[in-house]
């Protein structure tokens, strides 16, 4: 088989740029081994897919964890906004919902993935086995159940998270084998071990409207967010979690401090706490807190505060109060490790920058080369962010092919 393009990865950015490359007029082949595209954006924010957010490229960049600069160009090439008008103009009305988070006006990611497969026309089941170069150059990919030949070939396998949706790591044995470095793969978007454990009953519970700190070696916090989180068997999640996350390395002790009352000073929240004992004097303190704390966490903070249970209201001392105060605005919890890479969102590492052009997204190494989308070593946030970089890096390598195009390069 013989196209101008082929693209190794049916998923966010490969379908993207299967589709930019058939707008421009080239001949498309997209190889994936499951022969099922968008596994992984279909699932994506809870199904509703946060596809970007809508706000300005400087924005894009500060919520980049690894390699920001690198992707300059390629978020001038393709930006928020301009994400937003391709699918809006290829029948997916969008909306922008809190901290710009934007998601397809029917709340369904299917009509998404709708809309990036019917760009594309050449999706073939096949599993690329090596990628076939000559003098240097790519020549083609040979796959699993046949050879197929293009001047061109875009990796875009993702990473390794998530591998039940087909990201198994494929790509980064296909650059290795060409000489390409690879930062090693880690989870990233991925809930927190902690030391300190919780009653089973609070693991069904979100938590809104807290502050999430995350604390290394130094008195500033490496990342505080307000927002919502969860308790579980292992330590916390949500999205809270999910984004401290990105923080925490393996050569660094972690803590996280959690506010519950952010809204409150420490004074305003002791005298909160006076008022709700004095309106019930007499009753003990495991069935004071029911104004306080949602059902769920009222048994932990009674554990965590060191009060007798059974002390009357009217019996604490202005001690145990303050010590409750303190607890309530600094739930402290020791970071042991984060989750398998099998439960992140997406992976940090993958190909290394420096051997990747900026500005086209073509390898240094192997010409016709060109990479986007989560094999890169770039990650963001949460909030849109990872796949605003599979599409604009996507957009990159489809607009570097095609001015190879028109500059007659092909024969």
């Amino acid at each position: 088989m013989v196209s101008d393009v082929l693209v190794i990865g049916g998923g966010s950015a490969g379908m993207f740029a299967g589709a930019r490359l058939s707008e421009m007029g080239l001949g498309v082949t997209v190889l994936e081994p499951t022969g099922q595209t968008l596994r992984k954006l279909r699932i994506s924010g809870k199904g509703r897919c946060n596809l970007t957010n809508n706000c300005t490229v400087e924005q894009v960049m500060k919520n980049v964890i690894r390699n920001p600069k690198f992707l300059y160009s390629a978020l001038d090439n393709l930006s928020p906004q301009d994400t937003m008008r391709w699918f809006e103009s290829h029948g997916v009305p969008l909306k922008t919902e809190r901290g710009g988070r934007v998601f397809p006006v029917s709340d369904r990611a299917s009509d998404v993935a709708a809309a990036l497969e019917k760009s594309n026309s050449g999706i073939v089941k096949d599993r690329a086995v090596r990628i076939l170069t000559e003098n240097g150059a790519v020549t083609g990919v040979l796959g699993e159940r046949g050879e197929y030949h293009a001047p061109a070939v875009i990796l875009a396998t993702g990473g390794r998270s998530y591998p039940k949706t087909g990201s198994t790591g494929d790509g980064y044995r296909l650059a290795g084998d060409l000489g390409h470095t690879i930062s090693e793969p880690k989870a990233s978007l991925v809930p927190i071990e902690t030391k300190e454990r919780f009653s089973e009953e609070l693991y069904s519970l979100t938590i809104k409207n807290v502050t999430l700190s995350l604390y290394g070696s130094k008195k500033k916090p490496i990342y505080s967010e307000l927002g919502e989180m969860s308790f579980a068997r292992y330590g916390i999640a949500g999205p809270l979690s999910l984004s401290a996350s990105c923080f925490i390395d393996d050569k660094s002790d972690y803590k996280i401090v959690i506010d519950l009352k952010p809204g409150l000073t420490m004074e305003q929240l002791i005298k909160r706490i006076q008022r709700d004992f004095d309106e019930t004097p007499n009753l003990p303190f495991c069935q004071s807190l029911g104004k306080l704390f949602p059902r769920e966490l009222r048994p932990d903070m009674v554990r965590l505060s060191g009060i007798d249970p059974n002390k009357p209201c009217n019996q604490i001392t202005r001690e145990e109060k303050e010590a409750l105060a303190k607890l309530t605005k600094s739930l402290t919890l020791t970071v042991t490790g984060l989750r398998p890479i099998e439960e992140g969102i997406v992976t940090r590492g993958g190909i290394r920058v420096s051997e990747i052009n900026p500005k086209t997204m073509e390898s240094k190494l192997v010409s016709g080369l060109y990479f986007a989308g989560e094999i890169i070593d770039c990650d963001g946030m949460t909030g849109g962010y990872n796949l605003q970089i599979a599409f604009s890096t996507a957009e990159t390598a489809a607009l570097a092919i095609s001015r190879k195009k028109g500059e007659a390069i092909w024969e």
